[in-house]
Parts: structure tokens; C-alpha cells; sequence
């Protein structure tokens, strides 16, 4: 049977659908599997063993289009169910499954503050989209694989994160989605172990601010409200900017104790099995992406009248108050 898996992105949702890959691969018999997804995430799935084949879309959807009709696919498994998978499952013309993406649920949530929404996790949903075929969970959680050459040996770091160091991911798509700085550097404070600070080059700046925090020696110098008393020992190396996500996926790996916001990073820390601590701002667990069959601890401001205040994110609060990340008691212990 050969099977084609539908969804262009992001990091996260992608990492998401690896029980679906996986189960399709092992319990459907000469299951012949292909993907398809954007370029960029790529390297997500390059290291697969259970994708025998990647389309990936660039420029042109209907250059994709071409080359998927000429691999006479049985089956489609759409795991985005937008606008580009629908015009694909409808020029192929073949039988498909299709996500149901919980919009009018979501929607009520975020605008009415009514919870519809069903306690499920969102890989459960995406197998229900192959139960038809009569595959199932085997409960072994996520997959991500890191290909040699871009694992991260540990002569890589600075010799005082050598030993056990904890990983914090202080990116995210959407600024609400991020703590702001002065908390952050609250956070790593309240750590107060090394830290190997982890993201992206559009998190490069905060980084630095963060690293630059924690180096200070002036006491004169002032500081925002709060962060004074801070006794500024945490250790920090900044690797944001500077290693490719399968290399940020093994400094990951390699972390006793993972910190992240709503975002990719978070799902294959949850690949790993890792401790987590999940920071929560406008979007809520509720919506079914919190770190899946993995230890985690939820970080969150409960209780506010504006929140979830979207199901994705904005730039700035709404409110202007942000207390969903200003308001967040970093509650936990690290042994």
C-alpha cells in the first residue's frame, strides 16, 4: 500500500505526527510511506527510517501537484486539512483521511471562554485519522532523529556545561507566546543551575541580554524593577543563533532538565523523553499540545478573564497588561 502524509508545517506540528509515521510503517503490511511538507522542515524528517520517500514544497504547489499524481498513491493522510491539502486531495482524486482541526471549538474558547474542546491530545487526533486503515497507538510517544553529523559532542560547550546542564528554548512564533525579558531572566535566576540557552538567530537578542545579565559585575548599574536582588551565579551559555535545529534538537537530548514555551522545541524535548517545564502564555494546554507521554509541569497564569486571547498568537498583548507571562509563579524544584 503506498501512502501519502500531508502537512507543510511547523516544527512542532510536524514532530507531532511521528506516532502516525511510525504506526502506518509498522502495522500497515508493504507499507510503501512518503511525506510531504515545506522545504524548510526538511531536516525534521530527513533522518526518518520510516519515510521511504519526501516531496517537498517550494515555489510552485502545482509543480508538487505533478510530481505526487506521478506516484499513484492508494491512500492520503492529511494532517493540515487547509486550503493547499484540500486542492492536493482533490487533484489527486484518490481516497484520503482528513484531520478535524477543532476550529469552532477553538473558537469558542478563545472568544467566549467556552470550553468545548475534548480532553485529548492532539497525536490522538492525528491517529484518529488513520484508524480507518486499522492502525493504532502503540504508545511509544514521539520520534525525532538527529542525524550523525549533527550531534553535538560535548568538547562543543564551555567546560561549566559539560556535565548537567538544563536546556531552556526561549523562542516562539508569536511574542505572547514568550515570556517577556525581565522574566526570563527571573527564570534562569530561579534555575540557578547552567544553562544552555537555545533558539534561533530572531532570538539572538534576548540571548544576548540574558548572557549579558548574568556576566554583570557593576553594582551601580540599574536594573528593571524586581531583578536588583537577583544573585546573578547562573551560569549561561548562549547557543542561540549558532546551531542548526538538529544540533539544537542534541543539545536537547543531552539536557537533565528541559524550560520551554508553547513551541517546537518543547515536542522533541517530549521526543526524548525529558523532564519539561512548559511555560503557558495567551494559548492554553487545553487546546491539546502540551508535551506528550513525557514528565511535565505546566507554568501558567490561570484564572484571567482574556485567556486563551487567541489560538496561535500576536504580537503584543491585547490587554496590554500581559499578565498571562507577567503573572506566572515560577512554582518548582530542581534536584
Amino acid at each position: 500500500m503506498k501512502v501519502l502524509i500531508l502537512r507543510f508545517s511547523s516544527i512542532g506540528d510536524i514532530v507531532l505526527t511521528t506516532p502516525v509515521i511510525r504506526c502506518l510503517k509498522t502495522q500497515l503490511e508493504d507499507c510503501e510511506l512518503h511525506f510531504a511538507t515545506k522545504k524548510g522542515y526538511a531536516s525534521i524528517l530527513e533522518a526518518n527510517p520510516y519515510i521511504d520517500s519526501l516531496h517537498l514544497l517550494e515555489d510552485s504547489l502545482d509543480q508538487l501537484i505533478g510530481q505526487l499524481k506521478k506516484e499513484k498513491f492508494d491512500y492520503i493522510i492529511d494532517l493540515h486539512n487547509n486550503l493547499r491539502t484540500r486542492i492536493i486531495k482533490l487533484r489527486l482524486g484518490i481516497k484520503a483521511s482528513s484531520f478535524y482541526k477543532l476550529n469552532y471549538e477553538k473558537w469558542l474558547m478563545v472568544n467566549f471562554k467556552i470550553n468545548r474542546l475534548p480532553n485529548i491530545h492532539i497525536v490522538d487526533r492525528y491517529l484518529d485519522t488513520v484508524a480507518p486503515l486499522g492502525v493504532k497507538n502503540d504508545d511509544k510517544g514521539l520520534d525525532y532523529f538527529i542525524p550523525e553529523k549533527d550531534e553535538v559532542e560535548p568538547d562543543w560547550l564551555p567546560d561549566t556545561h559539560r556535565g548537567e546542564y538544563v536546556a531552556y528554548a526561549l523562542g516562539a512564533q508569536h511574542n505572547t507566546k514568550r515570556l517577556p525579558l525581565h522574566r526570563m531572566i527571573e527564570l534562569c535566576d530561579r534555575i540557578n543551575k547552567p544553562i544552555v540557552l537555545l533558539g534561533g538567530k530572531e532570538d539572538v537578542e534576548n540571548a544576548n541580554k540574558i548572557e549579558e545579565f548574568f556576566l554583570r559585575r557593576e553594582s551601580g548599574e540599574q536594573y528593571e524593577e524586581g531583578l536588583a536582588e537577583l544573585n546573578k551565579k547562573t551560569l549561561i551559555y548562549n547557543a542561540c543563533g549558532k546551531f542548526n535545529l538538529n544540533q539544537s534538537a542534541s543539545l536537547v537530548k543531552g539536557a537533565r532538565y528541559v524550560f520551554s514555551h508553547d513551541t517546537g522545541l518543547m515536542h522533541i524535548a517530549a521526543a526524548f523523553k525529558k523532564q519539561i517545564f512548559s511555560i503557558w502564555g495567551n494559548t492554553i494546554p487545553e487546546f491539546g499540545m502540551y508535551p506528550y507521554q513525557t514528565r511535565f509541569t505546566v507554568l501558567e497564569k490561570k484564572g484571567l478573564y482574556c485567556r486563551p486571547c487567541s489560538k496561535i498568537g500576536y504580537n503584543k498583548c491585547p490587554q496590554t497588561h500581559f499578565m498571562c507571562m507577567n503573572g506566572i509563579v515560577f512554582d518548582f524544584y530542581l534536584p
